[in-house]
């Protein structure tokens, strides 16, 4: 019986809309903290969250205002509903995913396309992304899609473990993978600053890969998935009136890195050799970049490629993993390597790859 041929990820590119709202948040989130004191403890955070950059779809105003400033999309009274933040999902998600897949260039031949695979959490739309996409490419109507929805930050390693298993069982396959996240559409009005932090973490981004048996780029190995015990509540996020509200609990650095410290925990994930030279961390925050260095053991060079991602970008949810591998890509890595990424549950889902 004949072995399954290599899979690879051929090609990856990114897209971020041109708006940075970064200072724009701060400011506007400094003042609706009462306290002096928690004021200066937001601006020390703020400062030491790794982030100087953040991107969002929505414009400026005519002005050159923000959107939470006057006239933005934030500012009516009692902040968008969940359908006007929809609407907006519906119309500047398909034009960024579009803006990533084309930056693909020559990587791309849509007529050789045949499945699409799309994670997006940050917003619902029927037709779906995925037909959007294949009408836009002029696709055959046979192309099969697969739409993997409101999984969360490590919802980018999934759709790669789906292409992988794809081109396995059917090693002619050539498979768009395409990850889109809107999450500047789910701003909320609140006044604390635990919430106030998590939101300064999110933004808007885009990319776009080929996974095929055709040789070049990233060889993707087997995946991995974990969830922790008693978790549930760490990390959720509910659909609401006014937007998807995320909670995220200050203790999830803590459990990550005491789960991650855990023998058993890194054999499952790296083999009996430990972490690899390559590893590719979803830049969820600098606390869980730290998190997982801290449990790993591992000289902080390693995770470059993940803290450089979130300070140019932020967290833009399941692209952050597929924008921390396209810049190993670009630089060259080489080696045994393993992406991962956390998200809701709380859980992990990882893939091993080899750059060669």
């Amino acid at each position: 019986m004949s072995s399954s041929p290599p899979v690879r990820l051929n090609a990856l590119a990114t897209a971020v809309p041109g708006h940075d709202i970064h200072q724009a948040f701060i400011d506007w989130a400094t003042p609706r903290l009462a306290d002096p004191r928690i004021r200066a403890l937001f601006a020390r955070m703020a400062a030491r969250s790794g982030i100087d950059h953040r991107w969002s779809v929505l414009p400026p105003t005519a002005g050159g205002g923000s959107p939470v400033g006057a006239g933005g999309f934030y500012d009516v009274p009692g902040l968008p509903p969940t359908s006007a933040r929809m609407a907006a999902y519906a119309q500047y998600a398909p034009d960024l995913a579009m803006e990533a897949i084309a930056a693909l260039g020559d990587a791309l031949d849509p007529a050789r396309v045949s499945h699409i695979v799309v994670a997006s959490c940050t917003g619902f739309v029927a037709p779906g992304i995925d037909q959007i996409i294949a009408q836009r490419l002029g696709l055959p109507a046979t192309v099969e899609r697969v739409l993997i929805g409101f999984m969360g930050c490590y919802a980018g390693v999934t759709a790669l473990r789906t292409a992988r298993h794809i081109v396995r069982s059917e090693p002619g396959a050539v498979v768009l993978v395409v990850s889109v996240e809107l999450s500047s559409l789910h701003l909320s009005a609140a006044d604390e600053a635990e919430p106030l932090l998590m939101m300064l973490q999110f933004s808007d981004g885009a990319a776009a890969g080929i996974v095929s048996a055709a040789p070049g780029g990233l060889e993707l190995g087997e995946g991995r998935s974990l969830a922790l015990e008693d978790s549930a509540d760490l990390i959720r996020w509910d659909i609401g009136d006014k937007g998807f509200e995320m909670q995220l609990s200050g203790e999830v650095p803590a459990r990550l890195r005491e789960t991650l410290a855990r023998p058993d925990v890194q054999r499952d994930l790296f083999g009996a050799a430990g972490p690899p030279p390559l590893l590719a961390v979803h830049a969820g925050g600098r606390s869980v970049l730290d998190a997982v260095e801290n449990a790993l053991g591992v000289d902080p060079d390693t995770l470059a490629d993940s803290r450089a991602v979130l300070a140019r970008f932020g967290n833009m949810s399941s692209a952050t993993i597929l924008f921390v591998l396209a810049d190993m890509m670009v630089r060259g890595a080489s080696g045994e390597g393993v992406a991962i990424a956390f998200g809701p549950g709380l859980a992990a889902e990882a893939i091993r790859f080899n750059a060669s």
